[in-house]
């Protein structure tokens, strides 16, 4: 499995945040195809959301909870965002879902 890298890691809150290119990551809103070379870029632009799932379901399997956020979000909802889920009890019912 390939190195994966935690962009924020709250150890002791088990918490990952990650905040997501929207070029890199495949936004809906803001993710846009290359012309040039447009099948190989397809290929790695799905590879990397296909990781990114990966890597969100292995976290949560290690009782991780996984915070990701786009580029372009608004940086005071993300850091309350992150604020409210770091500073939570952890329930291992809802852990996974956070």
């Amino acid at each position: 499995m390939a190195r994966r890298s935690i962009d924020i890691a709250f150890t002791k809150a088990k918490v990952a945040v990650f905040i997501d290119g929207c070029f890199w990551h495949g936004c809906p809103e803001h993710g846009t195809q290359p012309r040039a070379n447009a099948d190989w870029w397809a290929v790695k632009l799905r590879r990397n959301m296909v990781r990114d799932a990966e890597t969100d379901d292995l976290l949560s399997l290690a009782s991780w909870r996984v915070l990701r956020f786009w580029e372009h979000e608004d940086t005071q909802s993300v850091a309350d965002r992150i604020c409210s889920v770091v500073q939570a009890p952890v329930n291992p019912d809802t852990a996974r879902k956070a």
